[in-house]
């Protein structure tokens, strides 16, 4: 019994994009997540202030963190998927073209 990937992969053209796109994503959530504890930490009374139905600012807070890292993640898969269909496209019209 062999233990392989159940799909064959071959080099992944858009390494380099997708790198620098997670870069970036995690360096904004980073920045966003570094005021909610730099808050906690300067001002923590400021948390307890009600500020949406009824919920205070650190649940509102913590709950848009979560809603970002979810929205983040939904974005970089389409772009990183975009991304991967144009160079494979790219590739694969290049072989074609190359065996006429």
């Amino acid at each position: 019994m062999l233990h392989e990937p159940a799909a064959k992969t071959g080099k992944d053209l858009a390494m380099g994009y997708k790198t620098r796109i997670g870069v970036r994503m995690f360096l904004l959530y980073a920045i966003i997540y570094v005021g909610f504890v730099t808050l906690n930490l300067i001002r923590p009374v400021l948390m307890e202030k009600t500020v949406l139905i009824g919920l205070n600012l650190a649940a509102v807070y913590g709950f848009g963190l979560i809603v970002l890292a979810l929205a983040l993640a939904l974005i970089y898969n389409h772009l990183c998927t975009a991304m991967e269909k144009k160079l494979n496209k790219t590739t694969s019209a290049g072989r074609k073209g190359g065996n006429r």
